[in-house]
């Protein structure tokens, strides 16, 4: 099971055969580690985690990327999308066209992390470079990091899940929520619900890394790429959007973009970086989030997306399953958070439950 989760069914395949000899076939291997995701659920549903004091920040982030899937696999939506496109055969795809052949899994991972309270120019370099004097602070780390992630339950389950994960952390809401988003609708929509409904308060951020992009898009709107002037334009306005000036910085790149009479092309960036500072101003609290040494960036949850999924589901001329995608994404979170030998020591017990059902068999401890 091991080797069939860190890398292909073929490498897994070959690794058994030279230890054990030709006892297991390739289909054979896939079964198992679909029956090894099993008890996952149920595992995690004894787990009790590690406490922290009050003052230790509890981070929820939510992310999505897809998976090549046989066409068998995707959902009802891009199956019919896959099949008006199936006709004809081009070399090559048309600007913003999709293939069609990808199913979205959400990620969401849980941490702790200890305050790293930091200023602006701790995140974005001044304009002129750093003196020396005042060395950049570090930012917060992340401590005892869970991840969870499925292809086949919706995304309202698996940020459920996360929420589960992070009450039973403060089940009396004693430390302050940080839930960092990519600013998806859909994600702040499902967060919103969630919280609501557990009567949490929660402190919603958007990753900066995203709102950095849409910024630099501006600069160069107005600058060439590449220039001191760019860099500058850009920084300015980070800066001033760090220190929890986002507004006014959405109105000070429409007023220069007004009075240097940009072109249609040119105003589309600037435009676009408007709308989503001003349409995303409740989660753009940077100012509090620095001062109280919260995480400001989605870092935790992009790199469980390149590990759990990247890294093994998106290797090159892999067209999954769903049964067999979901085991192994499943399998890889359990890695991931340091619990597979608790875990198969849970799901041995289960399995052995199930096989051997006695009316007192929960009175005895599988050893073996």
């Amino acid at each position: 099971m091991t080797e069939a989760v860190r890398g292909s069914f073929d490498q897994a395949h070959d690794a058994v055969t030279r230890r054990c000899g030709n006892v297991l076939g390739k289909r054979r291997l896939e079964e198992l580690v679909v029956a090894a995701a099993v008890d996952v659920d149920g595992f995690y549903r004894t787990m009790i985690p590690v406490p922290c004091s009050r003052e230790m920040p509890l981070v929820v982030q939510a992310d999505g990327k897809g998976v090549v899937m046989r066409p068998e696999a995707l959902r009802e939506a891009t199956r019919r999308a896959a099949a008006r496109t199936a006709g004809g055969h081009r070399g090559r795809l048309v600007p913003g066209e999709k293939p069609n052949r990808k199913r979205m899994a959400t990620v969401a991972c849980v941490f702790d992390t200890r305050p790293a309270p930091r200023r602006p120019h701790d995140v974005i370099h001044p304009s002129g470079g750093r003196s020396g004097e005042r060395p950049a602070r570090p930012g917060p780390r992340s401590e005892n990091k869970w991840c969870t992630a499925s292809l086949v339950r919706p995304p309202e389950q698996v940020i459920a899940d996360a929420f589960d994960q992070a009450e039973a952390r403060d089940p009396k809401h004693l430390r302050p929520w940080v839930v960092l988003v990519d600013g998806a609708r859909h994600q702040l929509d499902l967060i919103a619900a969630e919280t609501g409904r557990r009567g949490v308060t929660v402190h919603v951020l958007l990753d900066f890394v995203h709102v950095a992009e849409y910024v630099w898009a501006a600069a160069h709107a107005f600058h060439k790429p590449g220039t001191a002037e760019a860099e500058a334009w850009a920084a300015d306005h980070l800066t001033a959007i760090l220190a929890g000036h986002a507004a006014r910085a959405a109105q000070d790149m429409t007023a220069q973009a007004e009075w240097e009479h940009l072109s249609a092309a040119r105003r589309q960036a600037v435009d676009a970086c408007e709308r989503y500072l001003t349409g995303h101003l409740d989660q753009l609290h940077y100012d509090t989030a620095l001062n109280n040494g919260w995480p400001i960036a989605t870092g935790a949850v992009e790199g469980a997306c390149r590990h759990l999924i990247a890294d093994r589901l998106d290797i090159t001329g892999a067209r999954w399953a769903l049964p067999g995608a979901e085991a192994v994404l499943r399998l890889r979170a359990v890695v991931s958070n340091g619990d597979l030998d608790p875990y198969w020591r849970y799901h041995a017990a289960r399995e052995h439950e199930r096989l051997y059902p006695t009316p007192d068999q929960q009175g005895f401890t599988l050893t073996a």
